[in-house]
């Protein structure tokens, strides 16, 4: 694949379709590939950008120099890396900043960093006035393949992650691949495990890519990386043009992994024992294993799945956390997740690599003894 320019995939949601472009050096030329939307800000307003403190510290300047060169100025607001940023109280402060800024419906608003800030940012934006525009520049490889694509904003609450939110499509995202040159490994592997989901859920032909070329796109070399990114984009973009709302099926694909990974969550605090991407690639590795067990998916596919995981680099065995709990305990951290419907869950299962599908007859108590066999 040769590069002579950003790749773009757009999403095709009628009034709300959008843009993400991959490329390198895109967070240089930001007020360029954004100048449609930065136009109210020519009249001697700021740019208002939110981003983690991380990612303004490494990135700050170069997102400064863009607008400057369109002659236009910012205004930061940063918050705390980190879940904890996701809550209440950084909601209503963010959004008190927004207001005294005086940002109106027809404004469009800057996000910068990892998954936390494009959910707190995408969120704040969907009820200030009721909604203005945002723009995602997401900078962690889990939120350039992910969060930052699809709509999907949220807070957390001691109820759980991500229960408190809406639907509100970006109105455009830049994915520099250079912003990834900072990020830490164990935080690059986090976002591989997305990379890999793709393949699984429903792209073979990329999950063999992958198999052959993963070492490449971890190790952050620059063509691998940037078609790995686009692939993945791309996947998700048509699944959500799709089911935009989760609401066919289709898009409930996606969070392959995501219900075993959940509960791996929970049980660990949802701290930094395991990472949302770490517990992605178990919960991934569990889908298909329980699939063998349904006898849906052989054996060796399972195993091939699990392998490809661990080859990465990422953990791929709960029995390696060294959990003191049970299967029914996950189980219990399952029963709160927010798909919950009628007393059922609805489980991503593989009918083959490549062939992921919605099961809404799983016996939670079947499950719960599964996981015991494998904490073992």
């Amino acid at each position: 694949m040769e590069l002579t320019g950003p790749l773009v995939i757009p999403v095709a949601l009628g009034g709300r379709s959008y843009d993400i472009k991959v490329g390198s050096g895109l967070l240089d030329q930001t007020a360029l590939h954004c100048v449609d939307l930065v136009a109210p800000y020519r009249k001697g307003r700021a740019v208002p950008i939110i981003a983690d403190e991380n990612a303004k510290a490494h990135l700050g300047e170069r997102l400064n120099a863009s607008f400057a060169e369109e002659g236009l100025e910012t205004v930061w607001y940063t918050i705390a890396s980190g879940e904890d940023s996701k809550s209440w109280d950084s909601l209503a402060k963010l959004t008190d900043w927004m207001l005294e800024l005086g940002v109106e419906r027809s404004d469009h608003v800057f996000a910068l960093g990892g998954g936390v800030v494009g959910d707190l940012v995408g969120f704040a934006s969907a009820i200030l006035k009721r909604g203005c525009g945002f723009v995602q520049l997401p900078t962690t490889l889990l939120s350039q393949v992910d969060s930052s694509v699809g709509g999907k904003t949220a807070i957390n609450t001691p109820r759980g992650k991500n229960m408190i939110g809406a639907f509100h499509q970006p109105a455009r995202v830049l994915i520099d691949i250079e912003s990834l040159a900072s990020l830490p490994h164990r935080e690059m592997l986090a976002g591989y495990a997305e990379v890999i989901k793709y393949g699984l859920l429903g792209e073979y032909a990329f999950f063999e890519w992958l198999e052959a070329n993963g070492g490449e796109v971890v190790a952050r070399e620059s063509l691998p990386l940037t078609e790995a990114i686009a692939r993945s984009v791309a996947t998700k973009a048509r699944i959500v043009a799709e089911d935009e709302r989760e609401t066919s099926g289709r898009r409930a694909l996606l969070n392959l992994g995501h219900t075993f990974g959940h509960a791996l969550e929970a049980e660990t605090g949802f701290s930094d024992k395991l990472l949302h991407g770490e517990a992605v690639a178990m919960g991934m590795v569990l889908a298909a294993r329980y699939s063998a067990r349904l006898n849906l998916l052989s054996d060796a596919d399972a195993d091939r799945a699990a392998d490809a995981i661990a080859a990465s680099g990422l953990p791929s065995e709960i029995h390696t956390l060294d959990m003191d709990c049970s299967g029914q305990k996950l189980v219990d951290h399952m029963r709160h997740d927010k798909k919950m419907a009628g007393g059922t869950l609805p489980f991503i299962l593989l009918k083959g690599l490549g062939e992921a599908f919605v099961s809404r007859d799983v016996e939670l108590s079947d499950v719960a003894a599964f996981l015991d066999e494998q904490l073992r």
